[in-house]
């Protein structure tokens, strides 16, 4: 019997129109683009101004984006996921209201929420139900606003979020090609140092709360770089080193975008040349669950069929992991 690998077999994606520079920063909070740039590697993110207009938004376009590139009939997708940390509302889950809005009448649609790992997480379960040979075509989407949960007078955080979307899809493949292994991991030590405050079950919303501003995100930058720095390069090198990768095995170090040093330092770790390393920080800062699917959209022309692509991610929680995944198809 042929086995079934879980491959992505198409790309999609979506920013916001508005951008946020380091300039328009130093107007509001006690910053510099010199210093931001030195230290995170970020001169810009984009912002989704609109009112009215949520994750589910950004969701959406990205999906419509694939959707229009590859001629998808919509009513083929089995099954739609959305990663996310910025869900429209509670309850109501924002990939369902996805999946309605694109046509995907005869998929079921959930969330999943592990942070700037949610979009890894979420490979994972989509290659497992591929896997299984349950499902056939699985809408992968990693969304946030993060411009929602951001406080822009607290400089420790809103120097470093931006909003986008990006969506893949993944089907079964016979030819050995698609997700290869993982390694996932998570440690509750980091609940503290990476939160929102207020707004869940133990610290529901009140206007105390709101007045002391804890419905935004908070972060304690520096406990959470060492555990991202030390975590993301254990997990990419134990990746290749339990699949017999050498340096130059790895065609693309696809990394979480949350700070040029610390994907430098995986890099540095995996002996992985810079023109390996894909980035994109720069543009659109740190989109949370967006950064992993908007590096594949940016340089999806730069792949090739049966390339090496190695993923890691770092988030909130904590959470975080490494996926090896050989490429499915040539884009152009």
């Amino acid at each position: 019997m042929t086995k079934i690998t879980a491959a992505i077999t198409a790309v999609g994606a979506h920013v916001p129109d508005d951008v946020l520079t380091n300039q328009i920063l130093e107007t509001l909070v006690d910053t510099n683009d010199e210093w931001i740039t030195s230290r995170t590697g970020i001169k810009e993110r984009r912002i989704l101004k609109e009112e009215g207009k949520g994750t589910s938004y950004l969701a959406i376009k990205s999906a419509e984006n694939l959707i229009q590139k590859t001629k998808l009939d919509p009513k083929e997708i089995d099954l739609v996921i959305v990663a996310s940390v910025s869900n429209d509302m509670p309850v109501a889950a924002t990939a369902v209201y996805v999946a309605t809005e694109i046509g995907a009448t005869n998929a079921f649609a959930y969330d999943l929420q592990a942070a700037c790992s949610g979009f890894l997480y979420g490979m994972s379960t989509a290659a497992a139900y591929i896997e299984s040979g349950r499902y056939k075509k699985i809408l992968l989407i990693g969304a946030d606003k993060m411009s929602s949960i951001i406080d822009y007078t607290d400089r420790t955080t809103a120097i470093i979020f931006g909003d986008g979307a990006g969506a893949v899809l993944f089907e079964p493949n016979t030819e050995g090609l698609g997700l290869q292994d993982e390694f996932m991991r998570s440690d509750g030590v980091g609940r503290h140092f990476l939160k929102i405050e207020a707004g869940g079950s133990m610290l529901p919303a009140s206007i105390e709360t709101v007045t002391n501003r804890q419905h935004f995100v908070k972060q304690e930058g520096k406990q959470v770089f060492k555990y991202a720095v030390t975590n993301m390069a254990d997990v990419s090198e134990i990746i290749m080193k339990r699949n017999n990768l050498s340096h130059d095995d790895v065609d693309w170090l696809v990394a979480h975008q949350a700070n040029k040093r610390i994907i430098d330092a995986t890099a540095n770790r995996m002996g992985v040349s810079e023109e390996k390393v894909l980035m994109n920080i720069q543009k659109y800062g740190n989109t949370t669950s967006a950064t992993l699917p908007l590096l594949l959209s940016d340089f999806e022309k730069k792949f090739k069929k049966g390339d090496t692509l190695i993923f890691a991610a770092f988030g909130g929680g904590f959470t975080w992991g490494s996926i090896y995944l050989k490429w499915a198809y040539n884009s152009n």
